[in-house]
């Protein structure tokens, strides 16, 4: 795994305990679950407005947006990076399609 998600992984966890007053996502975890799956909202529908921009730097300024606050909520269930990681290893080399009808 990266080692930029291991930091921002071990930085999120130790919001958890932190004043909700002192850091955003400390403040984010204090507001609950609606509240991070509302900024996941957000920051998808604006990495969508990016691209339909074609504008490079704002596409990967939104796509670090969307990742970070999705990491929020992966630490807030108690999930980490390395758990997608591990699933995204899981479909490597199946095709989408049968990936797909595994689900079904």
């Amino acid at each position: 795994m990266s080692d930029v998600l291991n930091r921002l992984a071990e930085v999120l966890e130790q919001r958890k305990t932190a004043d909700p007053d002192s850091s955003y996502v400390a403040g984010l975890y204090s507001k609950g679950l609606d509240a991070i799956l509302k900024k996941i909202g957000e920051e998808a529908t604006e990495t969508v407005m990016a691209a339909k921009d074609g504008d490079a730097e704002k596409i990967v300024y939104e796509t670090a947006d969307l990742w970070f606050h999705s990491m929020v909520l992966l630490a807030q269930q108690g999930l980490k990076p390395q758990d997608v990681l591990d699933e995204l290893d899981r479909r490597f080399g199946l095709s989408g399609l049968e990936e797909k009808a595994g689900r079904e």
